[in-house]
């Protein structure tokens, strides 16, 4: 009983700075390869995102994302997903290699106001449960911030 209250208190500062809340945490999104594909872009050795995002970016979205895409404005429960995956060049040809991570974006102004609207996950590796983000989804925004006039959100439709 004695263990339990210092776990207690933790847990209870934690959610009250803000630093945990399961409630605000962005779900792994199941089944997000059947949704629309939206764009596929390669980050190659020497891009200033190399570390740690160089490979394969398979992106797709949700409805709501794939119209938010052709407006520059997205609804709430959007959601766009980058599947990172490693590459592998052989006879002058790039194939996909392991998975890095799945990064996820989902629109809710309201759990969201710090970062735009937007919750930030990434989820390493082929894990539905480890995640990577640990700071609130700060540094993912902090480099969103370059969109703003695209709601935060480097992919466009291609017409």
């Amino acid at each position: 009983m004695k263990h339990l209250i210092p776990l207690t208190l933790l847990a209870s500062t934690l959610a009250i700075s803000g630093l945990v809340r399961a409630d605000e945490q962005v779900t792994y999104p199941d089944g997000y390869r059947n949704w629309t594909h939206i764009k596929t872009m390669v980050l190659h050795a020497g891009h200033p995102l190399e570390n740690p995002f160089k490979g394969i970016h398979h992106v797709y979205g949700n409805d709501k994302a794939v119209q938010g895409t052709k407006t520059g404005k997205f609804k709430d429960g959007s959601v766009l997903v980058f599947d990172l995956l490693n590459y592998l060049t052989k006879d002058k040809a790039s194939t996909e290699g392991e998975r890095v991570l799945v990064g996820v974006m989902v629109k809710n102004n309201a759990r969201y106001p710090a970062t735009g609207g937007w919750g930030f996950e990434g989820f390493k590796g082929n894990s539905k449960s480890e995640r990577l983000v640990t700071d609130g989804g700060q540094s993912c925004f902090s480099c969103h911030t370059s969109q703003k006039n695209h709601d935060y959100v480097f992919s466009h439709w291609r017409k």
